[in-house]
């Protein structure tokens, strides 16, 4: 902490949280339990988070293909999804954060969504971090529904040809109202970006780490921040 500069705080960091399984199989347990402790990991980033006056936090929970993985394990993660929502709800509330979701929750059961909906209602009038949590999310779903809506928007006459500009296809994507990434954070040592916000992380700083993510905390997201504060960000220009 003494080496980061809190007035150079990334806006908004997304990460990949991946490496639940081999951490299971490093410790010779199921896979479940390799979720399990994953939750222990957002537990501890968004507390730091919100120290750190970090504006949004995108989570990549669940994508759009995880649905090929067994339905044991999908079943299992539907579960802690909705005892996380159920367990930590009253204490992110109580630290001011705000729930969003991108992705397309209406693959999901009829109860998780309610469960979902009523986090994001609770904590809709909170003005702290936003925590915005990937669900069945897809960055080629997403910009495929965006598009389909464009279409139909321009169909209906609400909108013309000459009104197509980056900014408005922004503000028909999920995260629509949010700055982009500054920062892009992957656990486990992979390095590729898995079908993730692959609009938004245009100009975003890229940051893997080996650490799996059941074994990342508060300190691997300073390191992380102090890592993306050595670097100059041009934007294409000159620094």
């Amino acid at each position: 902490m003494n080496e980061i500069n809190m007035k150079h705080i990334p806006r908004h960091v997304a990460i990949i949280m991946d490496g639940n399984g081999r951490w299971a199989q490093k410790h010779k347990l199921p896979r479940s339990a390799g979720h399990q402790q994953g939750v222990e990991a957002i537990r501890d980033v968004i507390k730091k988070a919100s120290q750190l006056k970090i504006q949004v936090i995108t989570l990549y929970a669940f994508s759009t293909e995880n649905w090929k993985r067994p339905e044991e394990e999908v079943s299992f993660l539907m579960k802690l999804l909705v005892e996380y929502l159920k367990k930590e709800i009253e204490e992110l509330h109580k630290q001011n954060v705000m729930i969003r979701t991108i992705g397309d929750l209406s693959a999901f059961p009829e109860r998780i969504q309610r469960e979902i909906d009523k986090a994001k209602e609770k904590t809709a009038g909170n003005n702290g971090l936003i925590m915005n949590i990937g669900l069945n999310y897809g960055a080629r779903n997403e910009i495929v529904r965006a598009l389909k809506r464009i279409a139909e928007n321009y169909k209906e006459q609400t909108i013309a040809f000459d009104d197509l500009t980056e900014e408005m296809i922004g503000s028909y994507l999920d995260t629509s109202g949010l700055p982009d990434p500054d920062l892009l954070i992957r656990t486990s040592g992979e390095k590729r970006i898995s079908n993730f916000l692959l609009w938004q992380i245009a100009y975003a700083e890229l940051y893997f780490t080996d650490v799996l993510w059941p074994e990342f905390r508060g300190e691997d997201l300073v390191e992380a921040i102090v890592d993306y504060q050595l670097r100059q960000r041009r934007f294409g220009g000159l620094s």
